[in-house]
């Protein structure tokens, strides 16, 4: 951990993303220390148990978020994902008709240079079977689109996370472009990922416990309480990760990266967010996806 530190002073120094870092980067490395930090701060608790999130460190919260996944809120949206994803034809764009796939996403694809996410994917498909996006309430990240994205990782359940960042200078640039993200503090109060999520996990911030970010990208997309207000059915409570590191800028008062174009109606998936999916889901190798999950 003191060496990701490290890693991020020095980028900073040289001028943030555009630093010639990517020489010395070694996410095997990286993945093994961000391990060990949390295995040395919440001592007894197994890799796979992060996955559940606070419910791991609080045990009456756990007990109630049992009581939660027994009739699970979720359990109609992603019927409703299901028939979406059916009606739409969406099997014919990915690998294995789009089921049990999400642990190898988000990736690299050498022939464009580019990471892809999941959603993005997703997007992509809707559009090239020319639907109606907006007949369909089909907004990125929420909603309708996130229910269909959490079908998919219903499907993945159980199969552990397995992002690969090849030896390739440019996968290796959006890597530390998204670890830079990660550690770096923005906004009037001055936050990092890194501050509530490495640093302060397991802490209270007001009403709420601070989740490990190791476990954090197995749930998702999630289906949250304070999202579906008061609609404990459907697919309003639904988000991405996406959605989620949005929620994050704007709490510290940052610029949001995600944003909706009223007119051309979607949302468009910032450079910046994908690098940070891309690492932060490296940095979740190994951990089994049990996503979608309640969250509060």
């Amino acid at each position: 951990m003191r060496k990701l530190i490290i890693a991020f002073a020095a980028l900073s120094v040289l001028g943030g993303a555009s630093a010639p870092a990517v020489a010395k980067t070694d996410p095997a490395s990286d993945l093994n220390e961000f391990r060990q930090y949390f295995y040395k701060k919440f001592p007894g608790i197994k890799l796979q148990e992060f996955s559940d999130g606070i419910y791991a460190l609080d045990q009456g919260r756990r007990a109630e978020w049992q009581l939660m996944e027994e009739f699970p809120s979720y359990e109609d949206g992603v019927n409703k994902g299901r028939a979406m994803f059916e009606k739409y034809g969406l099997a014919s764009c990915f690998k294995n008709g789009g089921k049990g796939i999400k642990q190898h996403y988000p990736y690299f694809d050498k022939k464009s240079g580019t990471v892809r996410t999941l959603e993005g994917d997703l997007m992509a498909c809707l559009k090239r079977k020319n639907v109606d996006l907006k007949a369909e309430g089909l907004r990125f990240g929420k909603g309708n689109f996130a229910a269909i994205a959490a079908y998919m990782a219903y499907t993945s359940r159980g199969e552990k996370q397995n992002v690969v960042v090849p030896n390739d200078e440019r996968a290796l640039a959006i890597y530390e472009r998204g670890k830079q993200h990660f550690y770096a503090k923005r906004g009037q109060l001055n936050m990092a990922c890194a501050d509530c999520h490495i640093y302060n996990s397991g802490m209270m911030a007001r009403g709420n416990l601070l989740s490990p970010a190791l476990g954090q990208t197995s749930h998702f997309p999630v289906w949250r309480r304070k999202w579906a207000k008061g609609n404990e059915s459907g697919v309003k409570g639904f988000g991405t990760i996406q959605r989620r590191y949005n929620g994050c800028n704007k709490q510290v008062r940052a610029l949001p990266m995600m944003w909706y174009n009223k007119k051309k109606y979607k949302y468009e998936q910032h450079p910046e967010y994908v690098a940070l999916e891309y690492f932060h889901t490296y940095m979740n190798n190994g951990i089994r996806l049990n996503g979608p999950a309640i969250r509060q």
